[in-house]
């Protein structure tokens, strides 16, 4: 039988709840407040944009004539809210340009009642003694599926290298779909975030291996929007955005999944040459200034003929010494340092033989 009943109540609600004594924040078996200042920015921008957030869960109960919520699931973030609309704290500039820095009282007014009106999913439960909203609290915690790599950096890190990852990640993940770079179920466990992460390093710090994504969340994620590093990430943002509108010039979705570049590792691989070529970003020791002012639709027929080529390498029984070495960097340790720039200058060589025979 039914022992819950799902009902949305507002910000305001639970403030005013806590000011008269009826809401309880942290019942013996709730972990007490641990969330930092990045943590409830990053919430609060949730409700500043007006997008959805996980359930509440509480129990109600009729104490001394007046209903009693008790929080089952989700103190850390009512917490967070009660303590925002109480000028508590303020919002990072980083996750909300425009309202960061203001404390609530200094919003503009109709922003203010847009943020007490926000309305939460509350799912309440009904004559549920403490043994059984114990159960209903492990349970809660039971049913999930382990993280992987980039959804642990995603809950562990709030600070720049996250959020710009995000966000740059949310405009390119339909192309990296259509081209079948990454599939749905990739997508799913975050794939396009770790893709944009990976390519985002070796443009903030030259080609590393794809096991340094964490050093980099880590390195970014205390950075002042007033340091240098934080000036290097968003240039590194402006490379990403004119490599990948170079890629989008040369290949569209469904033409770059006819090719070889599918596949992610020498995706990878085309990205960095593009970006060597186009960009300020990933120098290069080699010469190759005569390649800045190739027009895309010669990168174009040189990639076709790259791909072409790489497919006759493979298939022949002795490729030439110096496919060989491309071939195997292609099928092994694809995502290690040294593979990455082996593939990355090989290409490189080729292209500026390609362009020297024009």
């Amino acid at each position: 039988m039914k022992a819950f009943d799902t009902r949305a109540y507002n910000i305001l609600d639970f403030n005013e709840w806590n000011e008269n004594g009826q809401l309880i924040l942290s019942p013996d078996f709730q972990r007490r407040a641990v969330w930092n200042t990045k943590a409830k920015s990053y919430l609060v921008d949730t409700v500043l944009r007006g997008m959805p957030m996980p359930k509440i869960i509480i129990t109600q109960a009729l104490v001394d004539g007046k209903n009693v919520r008790t929080v089952v699931d989700g103190q850390q973030r009512l917490r967070a809210l009660l303590d925002y609309i109480n000028d508590g704290f303020t919002v990072s500039k980083l996750h909300n340009e425009q309202y960061g820095g203001l404390v609530f009282s200094a919003l503009p007014d109709f922003v203010q009642q847009e943020v007490l009106q926000y309305e939460l999913g509350v799912d309440v439960l009904f004559n549920q003694n403490t043994a059984d909203i114990l159960d209903i609290f492990s349970r809660l915690n039971t049913y999930s599926v382990k993280l992987n790599s980039t959804e642990l950096l995603n809950a562990q890190y709030l600070g720049a290298f996250k959020t710009f990852a995000h966000q740059v990640a949310r405009q390119y993940v339909q192309y990296w779909l259509d081209s079948k770079i990454l599939t749905s179920s990739n997508v799913a466990r975050m794939s396009e975030v770790e893709l944009t992460g990976d390519l985002l390093i070796a443009l903030l710090d030259g080609i590393h291996a794809k096991k340094s994504i964490p050093a980099f969340y880590k390195k970014y994620d205390e950075i002042p929007e007033s340091s240098n590093e934080y000036s290097n990430m968003r240039n590194a943002i402006e490379a990403f955005h004119a490599t990948m509108q170079n890629l989008l010039d040369i290949y569209a979705p469904e033409e770059i999944a006819l090719t070889n570049y599918r596949r992610v590792h020498l995706y990878y691989t085309l990205f960095c040459v593009i970006a060597s070529i186009r960009t300020n970003c990933l120098k290069t020791n080699l010469e190759i200034e005569s390649l800045h002012s190739m027009p895309n639709n010669k990168l174009r027929i040189f990639f076709d003929n790259f791909s072409a080529t790489y497919d006759e390498k493979i298939d022949s029984k002795e490729p030439s010494s110096d496919w060989n070495q491309f071939i195997q960097d292609s099928r092994r340790a694809t995502t290690d340092q040294a593979t990455r720039i082996r593939r990355w200058e090989f290409i490189l060589r080729q292209l500026k033989d390609y362009a020297n025979n024009e």
